[in-house]
């Protein structure tokens, strides 16, 4: 299981990486002004403002993963963030590419990369899979997480979306802390119900 988030979060971190290496510096500098009294987003609304020029880059495009994320100025809670990146990918094309929306920015879309196809551990899902908003399965991942929570003060979450072969449907992944030494649950983002607790 470990080695399965390290691979999803990587492969999601490492394209934000390139992707925000090329964002010019006056781009960042007005980011403050524009998100001055902006509120967090849920992870569908994100999603779908992504979705459009996603499908737009190609009509077959199925998304791999989503990411929560931190946005200056916007303060994240109850599952909802300043921050959110997809890595959509078309079967087509054999290609994946990065978009990511930011509030108070809009969307972002990064280069293409090269797509091998799904493998056991990263598949495509549906979007009719897609179904637990990031609020809901923040509820009840915090619900899972109560006690460890108390213990904890403070802890922010982060959240990732994924899909692999051992699960029956997409599954949303929250840890608060570090994933060595935090607390994390996988809530199915069709049934909302837990599917497995750390």
């Amino acid at each position: 299981m470990k080695v399965l988030i390290m691979i999803v979060a990587s492969v999601t971190l490492g394209w934000a990486t390139r992707l925000e290496a090329g964002e010019p510096a006056a781009a960042r500098g007005a980011e403050t002004k524009a998100t001055q009294g902006a509120r967090p987003v849920d992870a569908q609304t994100a999603f779908y403002l992504m979705y459009k020029p996603a499908r737009a880059w190609a009509s077959d495009v199925l998304p791999l993963t989503l990411a929560s994320g931190d946005a200056q100025n916007i303060k994240n809670e109850g599952g909802k963030f300043g921050k959110w990146t997809a890595v959509f990918a078309s079967n087509a094309r054999h290609e994946a590419r990065i978009f990511t929306y930011t509030v108070g920015q809009g969307v972002v879309a990064g280069e293409e990369e090269t797509w091998s196809g799904p493998t056991p551990d990263s598949r495509p899902f549906q979007i009719i899979e897609f179904a637990v908003n990031s609020d809901a399965a923040y509820r009840t991942a915090a619900k899972q997480a109560e006690g460890w929570l108390k213990s904890h003060p403070g802890k922010a979450p982060a959240f990732s979306l994924f899909n692999a072969s051992r699960y029956p449907s997409p599954v949303w992944y929250i840890v608060w802390g570090t994933k060595t030494s935090g607390y994390g649950v996988l809530v199915s983002a069709m049934t909302g119900t837990v599917v497995k607790g750390k």
